[in-house]
């Protein structure tokens, strides 16, 4: 179907708004600055079935692996000891 659509009726001030706006900078990172580029090891770990099963379910839920959702937690849990020598210190 290749109908024009057709505007008969604008919001007020809208043209007004249109005529003498300005145009906003992207706002948006670029694709290069939305993938965090970790250096990755695999390794072998044993889980409770219950927090896998809780991972398995949220990422299916935010269509994510929950693998990388596990990672995610791993990542902040270190980066809280090691940033926050103050609070607390695994050693």
């Amino acid at each position: 179907m290749n109908s024009k659509t057709i505007y008969n009726e604008a919001l007020p001030g809208l043209s007004e708004a249109l005529l003498h706006g300005s145009r906003i900078v992207d706002l948006l990172p670029g694709p290069d600055q939305l993938v965090r580029r970790q250096p990755k090891v695999k390794i072998t770990i044993t889980l409770n079935s219950r927090s896998v099963e809780f991972f398995k379910k949220a990422a299916k839920t935010h269509h994510m692996k929950y693998q990388t959702m596990i990672n995610e937690v791993l990542d902040l849990y270190a980066s809280r000891y090691t940033a926050d020598s103050d609070r607390g210190s695994l050693e």
